[in-house]
């Protein structure tokens, strides 16, 4: 009776899983797939019928051996697969400059914040310093307000900070999309679980060696916190790629606009073509599976050595 329960529990968890990962995968191959046909009219009537199941839903790998003697209606739902989506949006809009304005924003800020916020967690893990409990506490406090609550009030700021080259104000340049985002409560929080985790004999061992601060941090804690790092490298660069409202709020002139608002203002051109919409967003997905599947097994790691609860 125990193996038959044990054996039910197992089928059902299973089957959970295949439902949930069918459940999440699904949006994503369905954009992947519509993003390569060519027949307009195809894709506008599988996202018509998306949630009513058409006799024929899963028409994306074509039978080319069957369609011979397949209906008018299927020949004509597998004809047009290629890539002209994607060279419609080259065509129809700079892309490539809003890539790359996506590109040195996200990797800049997350750069530049791996090194400050696991500086900062690292003296908040490892030294003793008058008031390191209150930072600690204010941090913790800082990352359950929403981003939306000081949104208005941090570009009232940085209005008024100096323009690099001259002037005043920060709105439609690089700085005001990176220089906000570097430092981050939950990173250092982040960062800060993992670091309290490593042995501090190792730090003792180091200072009797004559080792200073710095080299410790560099030499031995960041080795030995190489999951962690890429946790939050993934974590920030998935905040920092899809983010929509601040750009949307300080970024006015194109040449400084990243992905998320540009494909906005190109979902709303005239023609609205769902083939080349869905391929714009292939195109800024693409970036993020890369990064995940790269460092998967190290996220899974952090995740696991900090006890992160959804």
């Amino acid at each position: 009776m125990y193996r038959f329960r044990k054996a039910a529990r197992t089928l059902l968890t299973y089957v959970v899983m295949i439902l949930l990962a069918f459940f999440f995968a699904f949006p994503l191959v369905f954009m992947l797939v519509s993003a390569i046909k060519t027949n307009e009219t195809q894709i506008t009537s599988d996202v018509g019928g998306l949630l009513a199941f058409v006799p024929y839903p899963l028409k994306w790998v074509p039978p080319v051996d069957r369609l011979d003697d397949a209906p008018a209606e299927i020949r004509a739902a597998y004809t047009g697969l290629g890539v002209q989506n994607f060279l419609d949006v080259f065509r129809r809009m700079p892309f490539g400059r809003f890539l790359w304005n996506s590109v040195l924003i996200t990797t800049t800020t997350v750069g530049l914040g791996l090194v400050v916020n696991s500086m900062a967690a690292y003296s908040l893990a490892r030294l003793r310093w008058r008031g390191r409990n209150l930072v600690l506490a204010i941090i913790v406090a800082l990352i359950i307000i929403p981003f939306e609550a000081v949104a208005v009030p941090l570009m009232l700021l940085t209005t008024r900070l100096p323009r690099p080259g001259g002037g005043i104000g920060w709105h439609d340049t690089y700085i005001v999309q990176i220089i906000p985002f570097i430092a981050d409560a939950f990173s250092i929080y982040l960062f800060y679980q993992f670091f309290i985790g490593l042995p501090k004999d190792l730090d003792e061992a180091a200072l009797i060696d004559g080792a200073g601060r710095f080299r410790i941090f560099w030499n031995i804690i960041v080795p030995n916190s190489r999951p962690v790092f890429a946790t939050v490298a993934i974590l920030k660069f998935l905040w920092t790629w899809g983010s929509y409202l601040w750009p949307l709020m300080v970024i006015r002139l194109p040449e400084y606009r990243p992905l998320t608002v540009a494909m906005q203002e190109f979902f709303g051109q005239y023609p609205r073509l769902w083939g080349d919409t869905l391929a714009f967003a292939t195109m800024t997905t693409l970036p993020v599976l890369v990064l995940f599947l790269a460092f998967q097994r190290w996220f899974i790691r952090s995740v696991a050595a900090t006890g992160i609860k959804g």
